[in-house]
């Protein structure tokens, strides 16, 4: 099997496994978010052997416990659904940013935002990913009405800059590390960490937004 191949079915299984267990129920939600935390801790943890871990678990397990309050049942209102689809706009937003900045730059990416952290990161990517995220808002909008339209061109001019945060610490203790990926456990795209590092600073800041707008 070829690695263009490997890579795209192995991607396409983790989105439906994503998806899936987010949406389909508040117990699934949990024990999802658990797992994939279990994994990046561990992940992180091998990154950052014989080195401090304080700010580096911090980075891992402060999203992990800020999502578990998103299916939580409102006190308030306990007869209230349960409702995934904050989290599950902020996956779209973030894998149409990732997947564009990734096609644009490749493409037309001269001017690197911090080569020493990671060189293939352009601007020219960052600002075509940026663009196709806020078109998606008008697809998100007519799905989903968890927010207004106000609130989803906020979310998508915030999550490329948090996307990329989280993108260039990841990146910062691989190359302390002196590894590519943080794992192999997701044949084609590295570890848990890889894939989940552009939501490591979005999810706290969705749930500011969310604390602060709504």
């Amino acid at each position: 099997m070829s690695e263009f191949v490997k890579r795209v079915l192995s991607g396409v299984i983790y989105i439906v496994v994503l998806w899936s267990a987010t949406s389909y129920s508040q117990f699934s939600f949990a024990i999802l978010f658990i797992i994939l935390g279990l994994f990046c801790l561990f992940e992180m943890w091998m990154l950052r052997k014989g080195k401090s871990k304080i700010v580096p678990f911090i980075y891992v397990l402060t999203p992990f416990f800020i999502v578990q309050l998103f299916g939580f049942t409102d006190h308030n209102y306990p007869l209230k659904k349960f409702d995934s689809s904050p989290i599950l706009i902020l996956f779209v937003l973030t894998w149409v940013f990732d997947s564009f900045a990734y096609i644009i730059g490749k493409k037309f990416g001269k001017n690197r935002i911090m080569p020493k952290i990671s060189p293939k990161k352009s601007w020219e990517g960052f600002l075509g990913g940026m663009g196709f995220t806020i078109l998606s808002v008008f697809f998100l909008d007519k799905f989903y009405d968890s927010f207004s339209m106000n609130f989803l061109i906020i979310l998508a001019l915030i999550v490329p800059f948090s996307a990329t945060a989280g993108d260039f610490i990841e990146s910062y203790y691989k190359r302390e590390a002196g590894v590519k990926d943080s794992g192999s456990l997701i044949p084609g795209h590295g570890g848990f960490l890889d894939r989940l590092d552009a939501l490591m600073i979005s999810i706290p800041v969705l749930y500011l937004l969310i604390n602060i707008f709504k």
